[in-house]
């Protein structure tokens, strides 16, 4: 592939494969099983500096290996081959198929409490099509509508930011760190269980990694795209949370998959609110185009391992990768489907918490035994960053193995089916 793609696609990537339905959908569900706001607003900062840390170590890596695919590319070349093929063969499925299903289901909830005559699953999956067809045609037409649809979301969770802050509140928010509050971030189960939801929302910090082998000068331009877009999203984030909750009461967001839409019915009243979930509505259509246009980089990519998958490496003559394109919108579709929100946001949790730890671990062994890649950029706070990192993403997974051991299940069961297809089809070596 041709490196025809700048800085202004690469942090438009970041910033509109972050900002999702995670965002307006999380924070009800997290409400439901904790007590203290200040605790709820510390998951949103945690999940920054998770995502933050990841994306100085990421963009280390993307420096020493400058090309597609993300952890497949780094795994790969730090590991073995059989490694970055599950760390493709999990993002192509669970990074990237499964985001965009729940963001389709979160976008045809929203205009159906709009327009209730509009399906909730049929809306999500139209829209997906559309979006597939755009990225599917031509390279560069994609670049510009992802960078468009991500200046609209910028643009929509900005305005609600401010709307959220200057209305007047009917009701009393307490978010001051009082001891029991303390007490529920370090030894609450739930606090673990919830940064799984959280690390949903941050999804995506890692998106410019995985088309570094077209970007124009990576190894200036990845590192700066990684960590500001990371940057932004981190506070647009903790004070959206913060309008949320200073628009409307506790009650009224608790258990709500689209808080967006009920704190919109306090900020601006009944007509207002439909106008908003058409707005936010607007602003889930940037993060599916977002992942329709990274996740096929990394599909593309599993050819290389295994043969038999030789159609997802093929552009057209515009430069887009449509086989892997229209292969990953049908595992969407599927997904979309099946329609098990919750279910799909855990499993995105748990294996790609699993998969970026393992690469963020590969930084050590980046400077131990590939010397000569480490000129130029290196990982601000090393070796503190990753070392931050690696244990609060142990903390997950711990508390993913001992409360939904289920969806851990079925994330080790696809990560064992990776595996057969890698033996079974793949290169013999």
């Amino acid at each position: 592939m041709k490196r025809q793609l700048g800085i202004p696609t690469a942090i438009a990537l970041v910033i509109a494969n972050m900002i999702g339905s995670g965002i307006y959908t999380s924070l009800g569900f997290q409400l439901s099983n904790m007590h203290s706001l200040f605790a709820v607003l510390m998951l949103w900062v945690v999940g920054g500096i998770i995502a933050v840390c990841g994306a100085l170590v990421y963009g280390e890596l993307g420096v020493a290996f400058p090309n597609n695919g993300g952890e497949y590319n780094f795994l790969k070349l730090l590991y073995n081959p059989l490694l970055g093929f599950l760390a493709g063969w999990v993002s192509s499925f669970v990074g990237f198929a499964a985001p965009i299903a729940a963001v389709s289901i979160a976008l045809g909830n929203y205009l159906h409490s709009v327009f209730p005559v509009l399906p909730v699953l049929t809306t999500g999956l139209g829209m997906l099509l559309l979006i597939t067809a755009i990225h599917s045609w031509h390279v560069i037409v994609g670049s510009k509508f992802q960078q468009l649809a991500t200046i609209a979301n910028l643009c929509i969770i900005c305005f609600l930011i401010f709307a959220g802050f200057f209305t007047k509140a009917a009701h009393h928010i307490d978010v001051s760190p009082s001891k029991q509050a303390w007490k529920e971030v370090f030894t609450s189960p739930s606090f673990g269980v919830n940064l799984y939801w959280v690390s949903y929302a941050y999804t995506g910090w890692n998106a410019a990694s995985y088309i570094a082998g077209e970007m124009k000068q990576p190894e200036k331009k990845l590192p700066i795209a990684l960590i500001a877009g990371t940057g932004i999203v981190t506070i647009l984030y903790v004070l959206l949370n913060w309008a949320f909750l200073h628009a409307a009461p506790v009650d009224a967001l608790k258990g709500q998959l689209e808080v967006g839409f009920v704190a919109a019915q306090f900020m601006f009243g009944k007509i207002g609110a439909s106008l908003m979930a058409i707005i936010i509505s607007i602003s889930l259509i940037s993060t599916i185009s977002a992942m329709t246009f990274a996740g096929p980089r990394v599909s593309a990519c599993l050819q290389e391992e295994v043969p038999r998958l030789f159609f997802l490496g093929r552009t057209n003559k515009h430069g887009s990768p449509s086989y892997a394109i229209i292969a990953q919108t049908l595992v969407a579709a599927l997904l979309i489907l099946v329609n098990q929100f919750q279910f799909v946001i855990d499993l995105i949790g748990f294996t790609l918490t699993l998969s970026t730890s393992l690469t963020v671990f590969g930084i050590f062994k980046l400077r131990k035994s590939f010397p000569s890649t480490t000129e130029g950029y290196k990982t601000w706070g090393y070796p503190v960053t990753p070392l931050l990192f690696l244990s609060i993403n142990a903390w997950i997974l711990y508390y993913g193995f001992t409360l939904k051991p289920l969806v851990s299940f079925y994330g080790l069961l696809l990560i064992l089916l990776g595996a057969v297809v890698y033996y079974v089809w793949g290169k013999k070596k």
